[in-house]
């Protein structure tokens, strides 16, 4: 066990990180073994009965299996695309995380259920009055009067001092947080309002602005230009969207009676991966957005306005894991149920869900189990030096250290079943690699013809955008026909290969493209356009037409040859330049998904998808977090970046890519 996990002190309320970590990195053969250990682990504060006693209790369970928790949660629920992976390779026995993850789901809801709901002395006089009701997006949604946030009284207004608002402590700082509603048409004056009035800088929004086709939040904000609410002036500076969330940066100017006062920069960061149902897959992004927010917010700002819908689920798990990140590092243990406990005395009902209230263990659990792996590119050759500084030459302990947490990653088999399936299996080439279902390229149907939807290819995110990438196996002479399929009815525009048809006397891939002249697939004809040899690949221009509709698209087929047999390509320039080239041809053909494989679909594809996303990054903010990077793919698709030496090339390039271009916009 690691020695910087301190132990809990004997009066202390919250759970030491040691009493949090110690069930899940003791793993026990069973569960029901791991969770009884767990519990003599824990030290309760009370009594038994008592509601803080029965949070620990409930800890200690909890924890020692919080991401297996999270994925039964998760898989059982019909409108959540994807699911969490736990972070233990382990052999379970049949039916032990489901009968254990519903022991733990009914005791998650009993911690739950005993929180307070709110502040016993709390009342909401001003939000009831009639005045204020319409200002209200949930009748039952109010800010207390002692903590809401008051706005200065307009002559002539009754109640303009309201809005549905209130004051959230952070875990030492006062008021560190305004917690808010999603602004509505009416309210949105009054929302900026309270943003100059309170000095406030950042503003992080959690909703999107229609979910399931309900209303959420208005938007508040011009997509360009300058729009005025009420007497403030707001106009767009910039932005930029990325995967999990996007970045808008405002001008605001307050308009008064004296004359116009100084604009001030206000930054919405706006989360845009919290699904419509639940909660997020994994805590990653989240985690690298609460990172952002505290970048971005000056230290002389007023408080942090968080919003979601209603200003309690979401507003109040962003707030609760800011908390106990703070606590983590100040004590070395957490108090969730006592920190959600005191941040309800200012605003009810914050935490609404079991989801949201797991999520926030999964979250600390995450990054006390992995850390903040982020590197600055100025630092990337001291890292390398440290992950390779060892006596032996050869030997690469901590490079090695790095990658076995990867490796660590429970794979989620049983979410494999559309793969598993016995008229799905001669489809896959390597059977321990399949398709997640959640995540998995849906084909359309063929009439009268079961099965026919499935091909073994997985959706993966890229830089900047859902779902970027497929990566798939290379096609077998009996599924070519459903490769083909798939890049039209997805609109593939580049289709990228990184393996030979043959390596070692073994077929790795099926040449499903006309040497010259054309070939027909099923309904498809490919026809080959040219043929150029670049320095490491090969670039072929295919054109493919759709019989039935006599319909035909260009497809650009990237043919990388610099990839041995074995190993990692000698150095990283080639990887390099085919990584621009088809990004530029991504730029001129709509960004619709880049179809990318090798033989399995995971080793050297999950490391050009890597590197893909690892380089955007540098380029837009000169950071890079390779660690991150492949966890993510791995919970998206099953070994992904496969061996220790592909794991490094990651690294190795990344090198190399600033080596050669000191100035990024070479590379665009």
């Amino acid at each position: 066990m690691n020695e910087r996990c301190l132990s809990r002190s004997q009066n202390s309320t919250g759970l030491s990180i040691k009493s949090l970590i110690m069930p899940w990195l003791d793993w026990l053969p069973y569960l029901t073994e791991t969770l009884s250990a767990g519990a003599a682990k824990c030290v309760h504060s009370g009594s038994s009965g008592s509601v803080r006693g029965c949070d620990v209790r409930i800890l200690s369970h909890m924890l020692s299996s919080c991401l297996n928790l999270v994925f039964f949660i998760s898989f059982r629920l019909k409108n959540q695309r994807k699911a969490v992976i736990t972070a233990v390779d382990k052999k379970v026995p049949n039916g032990i995380l489901e009968e254990q993850g519903k022991r733990s789901l009914d005791l998650l809801r009993t911690s739950l259920v005993s929180l307070p709901g709110g502040s016993t002395q709390g009342t909401c006089e001003e939000a009831n009055k009639e005045e204020n009701k319409e200002k209200n997006r949930y009748p039952n949604i109010l800010p207390y009067d002692h903590s809401r946030v008051i706005l200065t009284q307009m002559d002539g207004v009754p109640c303009s001092d309201y809005i549905n608002a209130s004051y959230i402590d952070g875990y030492t700082d006062k008021n560190k947080f305004i917690a808010a509603q999603g602004p509505k048409q009416d309210t949105a004056a009054d929302f900026w309002r309270m943003i100059w009035e309170q000095k406030s800088a950042t503003i992080v929004m959690l909703t999107n602005l229609k979910e399931r086709k309900e209303d959420k939040c208005y938007q508040y904000w011009p997509d360009q230009g300058c729009w005025t609410y009420g007497n403030v002036r707001v106009a767009v500076e910039d932005f930029t969207v990325l995967v999990d969330y996007t970045i808008r940066k405002f001008c605001v100017q307050y308009q008064a009676s004296d004359g116009t006062k100084t604009p001030r920069l206000v930054t919405q960061l706006h989360f845009t991966s919290w699904p419509d149902f639940g909660v997020p897959f994994s805590p990653i992004g989240m985690l690298k957005f609460l990172k952002k927010v505290k970048q971005v917010n000056p230290s002389y700002a007023g408080p942090i306005v968080v919003h979601c819908s209603a200003g309690v689920g979401r507003t109040g798990t962003f707030i609760v894991i800011d908390g106990m990140i703070d606590m983590m590092y100040a004590e070395k243990k957490v108090d969730v149920f006592g920190f959600v406990s005191r941040i309800r005395e200012q605003r009810s009902q914050l935490i609404q869900t079991d989801l949201q209230y797991s999520f926030i263990y999964q979250a600390l659990l995450e990054y006390f189990l992995y850390g903040d792996t982020e590197l600055d590119v100025s630092s990337l050759e001291g890292h390398l030096d440290k992950l390779h500084n060892t006596s032996a030459p050869l030997d690469r302990v901590g490079l090695e250290e790095e990658f076995k947490k990867l490796t660590n990653m429970r794979i989620m088999k049983e979410n494999m079943r559309m793969g598993n399936l016995p008229a799905n299996m001669k489809k896959n080439r390597v059977l321990q690699i399949i398709p997640y279902d959640f995540n998995r390229v849906i084909l359309s149907m063929k009439r009268g013809q079961e099965f026919t939807d499935y091909i073994n290819a997985s959706f993966i995110d890229g830089y900047r955008q859902k779902d970027y990438f497929i990566a798939t196996q290379g096609p077998l002479v009996h599924t070519v026909d459903d490769f083909w399929r798939m890049v039209w009815e997805w609109k593939c525009h580049s289709i990228v290969m990184l393996t030979e048809l043959q390596e070692r006397d073994q077929d790795k891939c099926f040449q499903y493209w006309p040497t010259e002249d054309l070939v027909t697939y099923g309904d498809f004809t490919v026809e080959m356009k040219g043929d150029t040899l670049c320095d490491t690949f090969s670039l072929r221009d295919l054109l493919l037409t759709y019989g039935p509709e006599k319909q035909t698209r260009l497809v650009r087929h990237f043919h990388f040859h610099g990839w041995p047999e074995i190993g990692i390509p000698a150095e990283g320039k080639g990887m390099i330049d085919i990584i621009a080239a088809v990004q530029k041809q991504q730029q001129q053909s709509g960004n619709h998904p880049i179809a990318v494989h090798c033989s399995a679909g995971a080793g050297r594809t999950g490391t050009f998808i890597a590197l893909s996303n690892i380089l955007e990054r540098v380029k837009a903010e000169g950071l890079l977090d390779v660690f991150q990077t492949v966890k993510s793919l791995r919970m998206q698709r099953p070994h992904m970046v496969q061996t220790v030496e592909q794991y490094d090339f990651c690294y190795r390039v990344v090198q190399d890519f600033v080596d050669i271009f000191s100035d990024y916009a070479n590379f665009k």
